[in-house]
């Protein structure tokens, strides 16, 4: 299993947080802790908007059980792609 750098996890988990499908992120610091490793596997295997998308709106409706339209999770792969684009972890730099 990969493991992660904490600054990595820790700029996953604040993007997570800002996304905040449920609306508890102020609340619960790690609420989608449970998505970290999930997603930065897929970044580092070469993931795209569309596969990050499926991922979250997969897990907005069935491990949340939320309606996922609203949570909007195909503009939130794009900002993950582009967090990982910009950080140079696409170019094999993945901490």
């Amino acid at each position: 299993m990969q493991s992660w750098s904490p600054s990595v996890q820790h700029e996953l988990r604040r993007l997570l947080s800002e996304w905040d499908p449920i609306g508890v992120a102020d609340d619960v610091q790690d609420e989608y802790d449970c998505m970290l490793a999930p997603m930065l596997q897929r970044l580092r295997d070469g993931a795209d908007e569309t596969e990050i998308g499926e991922y979250l709106r997969r897990e907005t409706k069935e491990h949340f059980g939320l309606d996922p339209l609203g949570a909007r999770p195909e503009a939130m792969a794009v900002r993950v792609i582009a967090w990982w684009t910009a950080a140079g972890k696409a170019d094999g730099d993945r901490a």
